[in-house]
């Protein structure tokens, strides 16, 4: 019989239509990839990531200064519960809603498993330390910035 406080303590199991929103939240790593600005190949219509990050991503801790009202102020934000995530082929191969979604289990690092940012950092997942924020970068510059680290 397996015991209900492992049971409920290990909810990223749980397809994601059946998270609670407090679950949801718990389920992002923190790695902030999703706020990195993104760029469309006018060619091939590929999605490619640039290393600037939205102004309001603290790549210390990896949280949002605004996320409560991140939509309001930054209008093209992802709010990646309203999405459809089948769609939405160009997030990350780490991201923690991707790997669900598909019926992957989390990596290794991700804090739910370890208990910290730590090994994501060491990981090399974070931003931290690869990013630069998009105050000091003109959007006719983010082509200069295209990353391939992100998978």
């Amino acid at each position: 019989m397996k015991d209900t406080k492992s049971a409920a303590i290990e909810f990223w199991h749980k397809p994601l239509g059946e998270l609670s929103e407090t679950e949801w939240e718990r389920l992002c790593d923190g790695c902030g990839r999703c706020c990195l600005k993104k760029l469309m190949d006018d060619e091939t219509e590929e999605i490619v990531h640039t290393r600037v990050v939205c102004k309001h991503h603290d790549q210390d801790t990896g949280g949002c200064g605004c996320y409560q009202t991140r939509t309001d102020l930054v209008p093209d934000c992802l709010d990646v519960k309203a999405m459809d995530i089948a769609s939405a082929t160009w997030m990350p191969a780490t991201c923690a809603y991707r790997l669900r979604h598909e019926g992957k289990p989390l990596f290794d690092w991700h804090p739910l498993l370890t208990g910290s940012r730590d090994a994501m950092i060491s990981a090399g997942i974070s931003l931290s330390g690869r990013a630069i924020s998009e105050e000091y970068v003109h959007p006719d510059g983010y082509d200069e910035h295209i990353v391939r680290w992100v998978e």
